[in-house]
């Protein structure tokens, strides 16, 4: 038997260390593995993920209005590299799989993607500014793509996996998914908010976009290294690790649509980070051309704190009570009656604040709990096939989120062109206005239906105590 924290010693100048609290089982009865610095240290990566996809919503801005590429040239690029980004992660999801280091299989991609995630944000806005449109094109191609398809897989894939390698229960991964989702935000609203009024200040040239991306750069690689000192994979706290069988790479991926609750997943994820994206990148459009001001975007995004802080504070509550899914899907449809009722007011500096107040909030609970529904699967998958497949299942999370991101700026770029929007000009034509305000007010509503549609589907959260149970029963033979 294993005895730990405790040293048989007479000494009384080495008296004995106290033994750490037991953790015990969740309310399923599965085992915690977890405490309070495992938490924060885990959340701090999210800065990293957040950083590139927050940024990359910004580069339809920095291209037409800083650089000079045409907008449908900047919706084509967005397309090409998540395409791209498409074999990247189902690759990176195998590659998880086959990893072998004294860090563990998962970890160890935190450390060695501290670095290159510093390079990958300042090449973004290093742009060759006086070169040809095909430079510039050729150039943003190469950068997005090492951002996205590469850095961001590395990173968002292997961390992504932990949450299905640290823990089995799922009031666990509530918390992880909870405290991920407070730090991803922080920094998205910072970029959100203060990315446009700071690169203002700084001259509102190129050369104060770089200055921004160094320091962001800097801040994301040591948020990497601080989540890879305080993750753990090989749990000494009650987790049983199993040893994954190596399954051949095509095998994986029709085990993987064979598994209904990560297709529906991987649609949910690629939809809501869409309607992400759409958010944290148009606004700086609506409050320039409708609003008259481009700094608003500044105001609505620090008023939109209110409703962040408010969904934060209740989304735990809320998966007491309700349950992941049932949380996720009661935000979504606030987000549909809200989103519904800006339609009617498109115009309207009161009704961005505080409908938009509520749609923010209504994206809350989903961001919340995405990764920890995508995660679950990992157990369904288990059970269905024989086969654990941590790093190809949350190929699905890094997927969705960025395709569903790279569809979104392609699709940013290609209605703005297709308004004959001009980023060199001060007052755009109707059909431009036109095109904003579907990008807006009226796309957002939509994809807000679809996801809530397929969550509706999901209904896993009944099944998973009971798979974890067989799954124990099944290892323990």
């Amino acid at each position: 038997m294993k005895v730990e924290n405790e040293i048989i010693n007479s000494n009384p100048s080495n008296p004995v260390p106290k033994k750490k609290k037991e953790l015990g089982l969740d309310s399923q009865g599965i085992q915690k593995t977890m405490r309070l610095h495992h938490f924060l240290g885990d959340g701090v990566g999210t800065i990293a993920l957040n950083s590139i996809s927050g940024l990359i919503g910004m580069l339809t801005y920095f291209y037409t209005d800083k650089v000079g590429i045409a907008a449908a040239s900047v919706g084509t690029i967005m397309l090409i590299t998540k395409v791209i980004n498409a074999f990247t992660d189902l690759a990176m999801g195998k590659v998880v799989d086959m990893t072998k280091s004294k860090y563990g299989k998962a970890r160890p991609w935190l450390l060695w993607t501290s670095i290159p995630t510093l390079l990958a944000i300042i090449l973004l806005f290093t742009v060759p500014a006086d070169a040809s449109a095909t430079i510039k094109n050729v150039y943003a191609v190469m950068t997005v793509t090492f951002a996205t398809a590469i850095i961001y897989t590395a990173i968002a894939i292997p961390y992504g996996s932990l949450m299905a390698i640290r823990t089995r229960s799922s009031e666990e991964r509530g918390k992880i998914g909870i405290t991920r989702s407070i730090f991803g935000y922080i920094i998205g609203m910072i970029i959100a908010i203060i990315l446009i009024p700071l690169t203002n200040m700084l001259g509102g040239n190129q050369a104060a976009w770089i200055k921004v991306a160094v320091v962001l750069g800097l801040l994301s690689s040591i948020s990497l290294y601080i989540a890879f000192l305080a993750s753990k994979e090989k749990n000494s706290e009650g987790m049983i690790q199993e040893e994954e069988e190596s399954v051949p790479f095509l095998e994986s991926i029709k085990l993987l649509f064979k598994n209904k609750y990560w297709v529906i997943m991987l649609f949910a994820q690629l939809f809501i980070n869409m309607m992400y994206v759409l958010s944290g990148s148009t606004g700086v459009y609506y409050t320039k051309y409708i609003l008259g001001n481009e700094n608003l975007v500044g105001i609505m995004g620090a008023v939109g704190l209110i409703p962040v802080f408010l969904g934060f504070t209740l989304v735990g509550p809320m998966m007491k009570k309700f349950g992941l899914t049932k949380t996720a899907r009661i935000g979504l449809a606030l987000g549909i009656i809200a989103s519904l009722i800006r339609c009617f007011m498109p115009y309207s500096f009161m009704a961005a604040l505080i409908l938009g107040g509520i749609a923010t909030f209504a994206t809350i609970p989903m961001m919340a709990v995405g990764g920890v529904l995508v995660n679950n699967t990992v157990e369904y998958g288990e059970w269905q096939s024989g086969k654990r497949l941590v790093g190809m299942v949350n190929s699905a999370n890094s997927f969705g989120v960025k395709i569903g991101s790279g569809l979104a700026a392609a699709i940013i770029g290609w209605i703005l062109a297709f308004g004959k929007y001009d980023g060199t000009l001060a007052t755009q034509p109707a059909s431009a206005i036109t095109s904003i305000l579907v990008l807006t007010v009226y796309l957002p509503l939509a994809l807000f239906i679809i996801t809530y549609l397929l969550l509706r589907k999901y209904d896993l959260d009944e099944k998973y105590p009971q798979i974890v149970k067989e799954l124990a029963e099944r290892n323990s033979k």
